[in-house]
């Protein structure tokens, strides 16, 4: 039993904290998932974006690609939730993509490319490679892209071949694995449910940090993970003052959606451990961080 523990821990085990001072500007900023998005910024969208740099919050996106080899930037499998088609991306060139509006907006889903020259390195990204297609293709035509890119990034992946890979190619970069209860995933065999849901490949692949649902950090595996090494952690999603003020301590990278952390008083929340902070007007929290009891 003894020997089987020491292989559990050999095979969850995280790469050891590296590039500090990069790590100090990556946890300075909050992420906003998808771009700052709101019912007239659809998600993913290029105003999506330019509101999240416009606020100052770093960018988590997504990237995946078409039919003809063309990276764009989308979250889905299919079109259906965001375009009302019952088509998956993968399966549609750009040019068909272009046909689609995003939420019924004059938006539509934009090119990887455009979405860099956007951002320019005014804030940082997290970028997660999606699994669907040929990921490792995916990744290595978006190192193309990145490799020309001014601004800081780092990228993560549902997939641990992806974070294999950078980690044998590319150990530069900083790597993490995204993780979540893997168990409800009826589509994959039980084993690799087990597998993914316990992190045994991070003997493999040493993510520089994981990336977890909030939601389920209570996994066993996880608090292992969280007492005995050290790594960073990125909680996603966070959609609610409470989950942010609960989380912002705990995690070094914050993703959030459908709410703006310049509009509460978290400083003082998070000071005092209690939420009896009376809310203030969002421009002027933001400018003196002045907390009333």
């Amino acid at each position: 039993m003894i020997t089987l523990f020491c292989l559990y821990l050999i095979l969850i085990k995280p790469c050891h904290l590296r590039q500090k001072e990069k790590w100090r500007i990556l946890e300075s900023f909050d992420y906003a998932h998808r771009g700052f998005f709101n019912e007239e910024c659809p998600e993913n969208s290029i105003k999506a974006f330019q509101r999240a740099i416009d606020y100052g919050y770093g960018i988590e996106l997504d990237v995946q690609m078409t039919k003809d080899e063309q990276l764009v930037v989308f979250h889905d499998q299919s079109l259906k939730r965001m375009c009302k088609i019952n088509s998956e991306l993968i399966h549609l060139t750009f040019e068909q993509l272009l046909q689609y509006p995003l939420k019924q907006s004059q938006q539509r889903i934009p090119l990887l490319k455009e979405v860099l020259q956007l951002v320019n390195g005014q804030v940082p990204l997290i970028i997660e490679i999606k699994k669907e297609g040929d990921p490792i293709r995916t990744l290595k035509e978006t190192l193309v892209l990145l490799d020309m890119y001014p601004g800081m990034y780092v990228i993560e992946s549902f997939h641990p071949g992806v974070v294999y890979w950078l980690k044998k190619n590319r150990p530069e970069i900083i790597r993490g694995q995204l993780s979540e209860n893997h168990y409800k995933n009826e589509n994959l065999p039980w084993i690799l449910r087990f597998v993914l849901t316990n992190f045994l490949t991070n003997g493999f692949t040493k993510p520089d940090f994981i990336a977890m649902d909030i939601h389920c950090q209570n996994f066993f595996t996880y608090r292992i993970m969280n007492a005995l090494f050290r790594f960073k952690k990125v909680g996603w999603t966070i959609r609610s003052e409470e989950e942010y003020v609960f989380q912002k301590h705990r995690m070094d990278c914050i993703i959030f959606d459908s709410m703006n952390p310049k509009e509460g008083n978290y400083d003082c929340i998070l000071q005092k451990q209690k939420t009896n902070c009376k809310r203030k007007d969002s421009s002027e929290l933001y400018n003196n961080r002045k907390c009333e009891n």
